[in-house]
C-alpha cells in the first residue's frame, strides 16, 4: 500500500512539474511569466474586478485553473514558415527535388499552407501568448490605480509596487495602495452667464447628482453634465453641448472638504476668422418640411401639400395619406426645440417599416429677425413596395426521419396609403417517416402545409378614438392575422385555423404592452381513430392490462391478434375500453381506474377544440444594448378564454356527460390563465455571466371545460426548459412521464447558468434546472400527477449539465448535455444521481441562449 501511495505521489508530482514547465515554454530567458497580480488597499487584499480592470497586465486566462489558451499558443511552432524554409535547405537536393516534383511557386505556397504553417497560425490566433512581466506596464498600472482612487476622492492616495520572482520563470506583481482620507463635497455653487439657462437649471437643481456631504466621485460630475445637457437641449437650447459645462474644485485648507463651482459660460460663436461670445438662445420650431419620393411614379416633378402646419414635398405624386406621415412626427411647428422629439420621431418613422432610417436636420430660419427659430427638414427614403421572401430547409425530428420544408411570402408596404404592411406567406413540408402506423410506404409519406396573412396598422385600429388612453408617443400598432394549416400522416392529422387581433404599444422606455382582443384557434383532429397508433405509451399500458385481465375474466378473443395483443385498426382496443366502461368486462379496482384514465385522456386529446381567448402581456426589459450583461426581464401574461362565448350561450350538447355547450358543433374552451416570467443576468466580468430564470404558470378550467386544451397546457423538458429531460417527458409530478406527451396546467421552473469564454468565439456553460408540471383544479385525481401543497415540492426535478456555445455574431449555436440529477419519477429514496451517466444524458441543440 505504501509503494502504491509513493507511485501515485510521484505521478502527481511529475504531472505538476510537466504542467508548470509547459506554461513557460515560450517565456524567454531572463523574463518571467506573470503568475499573479495582487492589489492591497490599506493593507487588505482586494479581488474586485473593477480594480483589476485598471491593470495593464493580468495573468493569462484560465478555465477552472487550467490555462487552455496559453497551452494552445505554446503548441504552435514559433516560426512555422522559417522552419519550413530551413527544412528545405537542410538536406542537399531536397529543394531541387521538391521544385521538380511541384514547381517553385507551389513549393513556396506549400510553406503557407494549413499543413505546414496554417495549423500553427490557427493555434496562435485561438490561443493566448504568455503574459510576460513588463516593468513599463507595471508602472502604467500603478499610475492608473492612482488615477482610479483620485477620481473617487482620494486626492492624497499613494501607490507602490513590488515584483516577487519565483522558480520556473514566474513572478508575482504586488500593488499596495494607501488611500488616506476621502474628500467630501462641502458646497456647490453655480456661475451660469445666460439668464435663460440659469432659470432652466434652477427648475431641476434638486435632481442634481452632485450632493452635499457625499464623497467626491468624478463619475457624478460626468452624470451631472449629461443631466444638465439633456435638460437644456430638451427645452430649446439647440446649440448647447456637454463641453459647455466646466467645474472648479477647491480643496485648499479645507480638511478633506471639496468646494465645487459649476460654470457655464456664454456661447462662443465663430464667424469667418473672428470669434465672439453671446448668450445661449432657446429656439422654437417655425417650419417642418417633410421630403419623400414616389419610386413607382414616372413623373418625377416636385409635388407639395400642406397639412396641419406641415409642408410635405414629394418627387412625383405623394403616395401616402398626409396624416400617415404627420402622425409619426412629434416635431411640430410652434413647439420648442427638444432632442427627445427628434429621437421619438426617428423611432416612430423606423417602426412604420415603409422607410429606411430617416434623416432629420435643423437649420436656422433666416426669416426670423430674432434668430430664435429653426426649420426642421425630415428626409424619408421609401423602401421598395414589394419584398419577396423565399426559404428552404432540411429537417430531422422525432416525427420525420428526413424532411424538406419551405416557405414563400410577399410583403406589401403602404398597401392602403397609410403606411400599412400586408404580409402573405405560404409554407409546406414534405417528409419521410418509417413509422409503422403510416400505411403509405412511399419515401415522402408525410405532408404539412399552411398559409398566413398578417396586416399591420401603425396605429390603434378601433372604432373609437384611443389617443387619450394610448397616445401616439407610445408608438402603438395593430396587427390582424389569420392562419390555416393541414397535416397528413402526422399524429392525428390536425386542421388548424387561427385568427388574432392584437394591439401593441410601449408605455415607457424599456416597457412593452400587448393586448389580444381576439385570439381564436380552431383545431380539428381529422383521424381520431389513429390515437393508439400515435400515443403508443397509452396503448402499451392498455394492452398490458388486457393481457393480465384474460387470466381472471372473460374477454372476447376477437379483440386480440394472433400474437395476443389488442388490435387497433380492427377495434379491439376501443371495444375493450367500451366493455370495461359499461361493466361487461369486470376488472379489479386499480385496472378499472387505469382503463378509465386512459380513455379519458384519449377523449381529451382527440376532441376538437375551439379557443376564443383574450389576453394581456406586459414586459419590462432593462437591457440597454446587446453588450449589456447586467439586466432583468419581467414578463406577465393574463388570459381568459370562453368568457365572451358564454354570453352567446351556444347549443347544449345533450350527449356530453358534463352538459357542455357547443358552437358549430364544437365545445368551446373556458379557462383563466396567468403567467409570471423573470430573467436576471449578472455580469461577473472577464467574459463570465450568471444568468437565471424563474417561471410560474397556471391555467384553471371552468364552466364549459374540465381540462385545458392540449395546445394551451404546459410541458416540461427540452432545450429551453429542464435540459435533463426530453420535451414532454418530465412529469406530471412524480408519475414518471408515462405518456408520449406529458402535459398539465400548472408549471414551476427555475434555471441558473454560469457562462464563460473558453477561447475565441467558443463559450461554455455550467447549468442547473429545477421544475415540474402538475394537474390542479381539473379532472385529474391521481395523487402522483396533482399538486398537493407543500409536499409536492419534493417532486421538483433537478437537471444539471454542461454546454458549449459558438457565437456567429448574428446568432449562437448551442449544445447542452443534461443529466437527470434528481428524478422525482423514481422511488422516493432512489432519486439522486441514479441516471447521472452519459448513456442516460440528453443532448439539446438550440439556436441562441435558452434565456
Amino acid at each position: 500500500m505504501r509503494d502504491k501511495a509513493t507511485k501515485i505521489a510521484l505521478i502527481i508530482l511529475s504531472g505538476w512539474v510537466l504542467y508548470s514547465c509547459s506554461l513557460v515554454k515560450r517565456v524567454p530567458e531572463g523574463k518571467h511569466l506573470l503568475s499573479k497580480a495582487e492589489i492591497s488597499v490599506n493593507g487588505e487584499q482586494k479581488k474586485d474586478d473593477e480594480l483589476k480592470d485598471q491593470l495593464y497586465q493580468v495573468p493569462n486566462t484560465n478555465l477552472l485553473g487550467y490555462h487552455v489558451r496559453l497551452h494552445l499558443f505554446n503548441l504552435a511552432k514559433p516560426n512555422a514558415d522559417s522552419s519550413y524554409l530551413a527544412w528545405l535547405e537542410r538536406k542537399p537536393g531536397r529543394h531541387e527535388f521538391m521544385t521538380k516534383l511541384l514547381s517553385e511557386k507551389q513549393v513556396q505556397r506549400l510553406g503557407n499552407s494549413f499543413v505546414v504553417s496554417g495549423f500553427s497560425n490557427f493555434l496562435k490566433k485561438t490561443g493566448e501568448p504568455p503574459v510576460i512581466v513588463d516593468i513599463n506596464r507595471v508602472k502604467k498600472s500603478k499610475n492608473r490605480l492612482f488615477a482610479y482612487f483620485y477620481k473617487h476622492g482620494y486626492f492624497g492616495a499613494k501607490v507602490s509596487y513590488s515584483i516577487d520572482t519565483l522558480e520556473g520563470k514566474k513572478a508575482i506583481v504586488k500593488y499596495d495602495v494607501t488611500t488616506g482620507k476621502p474628500y467630501i463635497v462641502d458646497s456647490l455653487s453655480t456661475f451660469i452667464q445666460t439668464p435663460a439657462l440659469d432659470s432652466l437649471y434652477n427648475t431641476t437643481k434638486k435632481e442634481s447628482v452632485i450632493r452635499l456631504n457625499k464623497q467626491y466621485n468624478e463619475a457624478d460630475f460626468t452624470t451631472e453634465r449629461q443631466r444638465i445637457t439633456a435638460n437644456f437641449r430638451n427645452r430649446g437650447a439647440y446649440r448647447f453641448y456637454e463641453n459647455n459645462i466646466s467645474y472648479v474644485v477647491d480643496t485648499v485648507n479645507n480638511s478633506h472638504k471639496a468646494n465645487v463651482e459649476l460654470i457655464i459660460d456664454n456661447e462662443s460663436v465663430k464667424q469667418g476668422d473672428s470669434t465672439f461670445v453671446r448668450p445661449f438662445k432657446l429656439y422654437k420650431i417655425s417650419k417642418v418640411n417633410v421630403y419623400t419620393k414616389n419610386i413607382t411614379s414616372e413623373d418625377q416633378s416636385i409635388d407639395s401639400t400642406s397639412y396641419n402646419g406641415f409642408t410635405i414635398y414629394s418627387t412625383g405624386k405623394l403616395n401616402y395619406r398626409p396624416n400617415a406621415l404627420t402622425d409619426a412626427i412629434f416635431i411640430t411647428p410652434g413647439s420648442t426645440f427638444a432632442d427627445f422629439r427628434r429621437a421619438l420621431t426617428s423611432r416612430y418613422l423606423s417602426n412604420l417599416r415603409v422607410f429606411n432610417y430617416p434623416t432629420i436636420e435643423y437649420v436656422e430660419d433666416k426669416n426670423d429677425t430674432t434668430g430664435g427659430s429653426l426649420i426642421t427638414n425630415i428626409y424619408l427614403n421609401p423602401r421598395r413596395k414589394f419584398r419577396f421572401n423565399v426559404a428552404a430547409d432540411f429537417t430531422h425530428s422525432n416525427i420525420q426521419d428526413f424532411g424538406i420544408s419551405g416557405s414563400l411570402g410577399v410583403s406589401i408596404r403602404n398597401i392602403f396609403r397609410g403606411a400599412e404592411t400586408l404580409d402573405i406567406s405560404t409554407r409546406g413540408n414534405i417528409g419521410s417517416s418509417r413509422d409503422n402506423a403510416i400505411k403509405d410506404r412511399a419515401f415522402f409519406n408525410i405532408l404539412e402545409y399552411g398559409a398566413d396573412l398578417k396586416l399591420t396598422f401603425p396605429r390603434i385600429f378601433f372604432p373609437f378614438n384611443t389617443e387619450k388612453i394610448i397616445p401616439k408617443n407610445m408608438i402603438p400598432s395593430t396587427i390582424l392575422s389569420f392562419g390555416i394549416s393541414r397535416q397528413q400522416n402526422i399524429g392525428l392529422d390536425k386542421e388548424n385555423f387561427s385568427g388574432v387581433l392584437n394591439y401593441n404599444w410601449t408605455p415607457k422606455r424599456n416597457r412593452a404592452a400587448r393586448f389580444d382582443l381576439f385570439n381564436i384557434q380552431y383545431i380539428k383532429n381529422v383521424n381520431p381513430e389513429k390515437y393508439f397508433n400515435v400515443y403508443e405509451s397509452s396503448y402499451d399500458r392498455l394492452n398490458e392490462i388486457a393481457k393480465e385481465a384474460k387470466e381472471y375474466t372473460t374477454i372476447p378473443n376477437e379483440y386480440f391478434d394472433p400474437k395476443g395483443n389488442l388490435t387497433i385498426s380492427e377495434g379491439g382496443a376501443n371495444n375493450f375500453i367500451r366493455d370495461v366502461n359499461s361493466g361487461t368486462i369486470v376488472l379489479d379496482k386499480a385496472d378499472d381506474q387505469n382503463v378509465r384514465s386512459i380513455e379519458e385522456r384519449r377523449q381529451r386529446l382527440t376532441e376538437n377544440n375551439l379557443i376564443f381567448a383574450s389576453n394581456f402581456t406586459y414586459t419590462i426589459n432593462s437591457q440597454d444594448n446587446r453588450n449589456d450583461n447586467t439586466f432583468f426581464i419581467f414578463k406577465t401574461k393574463v388570459e381568459s378564454a370562453g368568457a365572451l362565448l358564454s354570453l352567446v350561450g351556444g347549443t347544449l350538447d345533450a350527449t356530453s356527460a358534463n352538459k357542455t355547450r357547443t358552437i358549430f358543433d364544437v365545445a368551446y374552451s373556458q379557462y383563466g390563465k396567468i403567467e409570471l416570467d423573470y430573467i436576471k443576468h449578472f455580469d461577473l466580468r472577464r467574459g463570465k455571466v450568471l444568468a437565471m430564470r424563474a417561471f410560474f404558470g397556471i391555467a384553471v378550467p371552468y364552466g364549459n371545460s374540465n381540462s385545458i386544451p392540449f395546445t394551451r397546457s404546459y410541458f416540461a423538458g427540452g432545450s429551453n426548459d429542464n435540459r435533463g429531460w426530453q420535451p414532454y417527458s418530465l412529469g406530471p409530478g412524480s408519475s414518471g412521464g408515462l405518456n408520449d406527451f406529458n402535459e398539465a396546467n400548472l408549471k414551476m421552473a427555475y434555471s441558473a447558468e454560469l457562462r464563460f469564454n473558453i477561447f475565441g468565439k467558443l463559450n461554455g456553460a455550467i447549468f442547473g434546472d429545477v421544475g415540474n408540471i402538475w394537474n390542479v383544479f381539473d379532472v385529474e385525481t391521481d395523487k402522483k400527477k396533482t399538486f398537493n401543497g407543500i409536499e409536492s415540492f419534493k417532486e421538483l426535478a433537478f437537471g444539471s449539465g454542461i454546454g458549449f456555445r459558438y457565437d456567429f455574431n448574428f446568432f449562437v449555436v448551442r449544445f447542452d448535455v443534461g443529466f437527470k440529477t434528481y428524478n422525482p419519477g423514481r422511488p422516493e429514496n432512489d432519486r439522486w444521481f441514479k441516471e447521472y451517466n452519459l448513456s442516460k444524458s440528453v443532448l439539446n441543440v438550440g439556436i441562441n441562449y435558452p434565456f
